[in-house]
């Protein structure tokens, strides 16, 4: 009889390797640990092929549009005539390498990881199966990090038609005439701004009585009323109760009973976590939740970490980062502080651009925090200068016990001008180190200064309810 073959150990197992999953995997190969890493999709995961990178690619893209249509007036004649082709082939050939992850997965066995294709599963404790067959086993432990993917409303008859994801969007080879977007958080509302700059017909179906919902209200009234000016039909308040395509177009019926068709729908409506499959229960982890749930070492089990969006903490590549070298350090055995939220960052890329750090106002109500909360058109930056751009903005600030616990910066380059409230937020600043700053003017960061000369108006900070 023929001697059973050796099933092959590791220190450490990756299982998926999206941003998160990919950095663990790396590290700790470059610490000098034998590392497995388990991905049946593309390495790199969401964000280089159908997230982060390819996006940011069309926002620029159309953010040239939007520039040279304001050059009438301010500064001559331009003409604009929009083409997608150079765009799609910039997503292609730049960011995806045509969905090719030969570059990364190259990347990581260069550095001594071992590469196996496939969906992988606990099927013990420190044992993995990939594709139901091949078996490993990890001397010191498992990491899940395998992200998450797009969710889809259960609107009736929505299955029955070819609607797009992001991943669609991202890989379209033209810009539709017309499309509806189906969700107004960041990525609706990103992705509509982008199509509508090209050319597009575009509608906007969000729930919420308000675009960017998750932030402040002031924030998304501003994206809704530069959208109106760019001519995107928002409807708030809405949602879908039935969809159809009829083999040219889509019909998309709202519950107040308006109808709206057009050549392209796009599902934007957040994103989900899968567990099933995974074989968490073989760790002893609930496989019922909605996401595994991690110490502030992100450990989910003995034996097991877990990191990026499958751990509900936060659904940004910064955190499956930020997290990434919090799993690192446990690992090694390394001294370092364990996971912290209270100052996540993010950014919606539209325009304005919008970025926000920590709570909201209302975030901070509701935990029971005695709030101040000012608000200021980032005019107030340069008392009466015009704005460089012609775009409108604001920047708010919501602050408790001294220091800022949020805050939001909204207007031209607002994701940079945030990079000093994010500081602020994370190293809880007192606000009266912040006040005897010298901020260079003309500059839009310098809103920050009559933002906090206005947390000092005599107005009684109240507790959340």
């Amino acid at each position: 009889m023929a001697p059973e073959p050796e099933v092959p150990e590791y220190d450490v197992i990756v299982l998926g390797m999206g941003p998160g999953g990919e950095e663990v995997a790396q590290r700790l190969a470059e610490a000098g640990l034998s590392v497995a890493g388990v991905e049946a999709n593309l390495v790199g995961g969401e964000c280089p092929y159908w997230g982060c990178v390819p996006s940011k690619m069309m926002v620029r893209a159309a953010g040239l549009l939007a520039e040279a249509r304001r050059v009438p007036g301010m500064a001559g004649e331009a003409t604009v005539v929009p083409d997608w082709a150079p765009v799609a082939l910039r997503i292609r050939e730049e960011a995806t390498a045509y969905w090719d992850d030969k570059a990364a997965v190259t990347r990581f066995t260069g550095k001594g990881g071992h590469f196996f294709r496939g969906r992988g599963a606990i099927t013990a404790p420190g044992e993995v199966t990939i594709g139901g067959e091949r078996v490993l086993r990890a001397r010191r432990g498992i990491v899940v990090a395998t992200g998450s993917r797009a969710a889809v409303p259960p609107v009736p008859g929505l299955g029955r038609t070819p609607y797009w994801t992001n991943r669609e969007a991202i890989e379209t080879d033209r810009c539709p005439r017309s499309l509806i977007v189906l969700g107004g958080g960041a990525i609706g509302a990103e992705l509509a701004q982008v199509f509508a700059r090209f050319g597009a017909r575009v509608s906007i179906v969000e729930a919420s009585p308000r675009l960017l919902s998750m932030e402040e209200p002031e924030a998304g009234d501003l994206v809704s009323a530069s959208f109106a000016r760019e001519g995107i039909d928002v409807r708030l308040g809405a949602r879908a109760v039935e969809a159809a395509h009829d083999g040219r177009r889509f019909i998309l019926t709202l519950d107040g009973g308006s109808v709206l068709t057009a050549e392209r729908l796009l599902v934007a409506t957040g994103r989900r976590v899968d567990l099933t499959g995974l074989g968490l229960g073989a760790a002893g982890i609930d496989e019922r939740g909605r996401s595994v749930p991690v110490d502030d070492r992100m450990r989910a089990a003995p034996g097991v970490w877990a990191l990026g969006d499958v751990v509900g903490l936060g659904g940004f590549t910064h955190v499956a980062v930020y997290q990434a070298g919090v799993v690192v350090r446990d690992i090694l055995g390394e001294d370092g502080p364990g996971a912290s939220y209270h100052a996540v960052p993010r950014v919606a890329f539209t325009d304005p651009e919008v970025g926000a750090v920590g709570l909201t106002e209302a975030q901070a109500r509701s935990h029971g925090l005695a709030v101040r909360a000012a608000t200021v058109p980032l005019h107030e930056s340069s008392r009466g200068w015009i704005h460089k751009t012609g775009n409108d903005g604001l920047i708010k600030l919501v602050e408790s016990g001294g220091v800022l616990v949020g805050a939001t910066s909204a207007g031209p380059c607002g994701g940079e001008v945030l990079g000093a409230l994010a500081v602020a937020v994370h190293a809880r600043v007192p606000i009266a180190t912040l006040r005897q700053m010298i901020f260079a003017f003309p500059t839009f960061h310098r809103a920050l200064e009559p933002a906090l000369r206005s947390l000092e108006d005599p107005v009684a900070a109240r507790p959340g309810t």
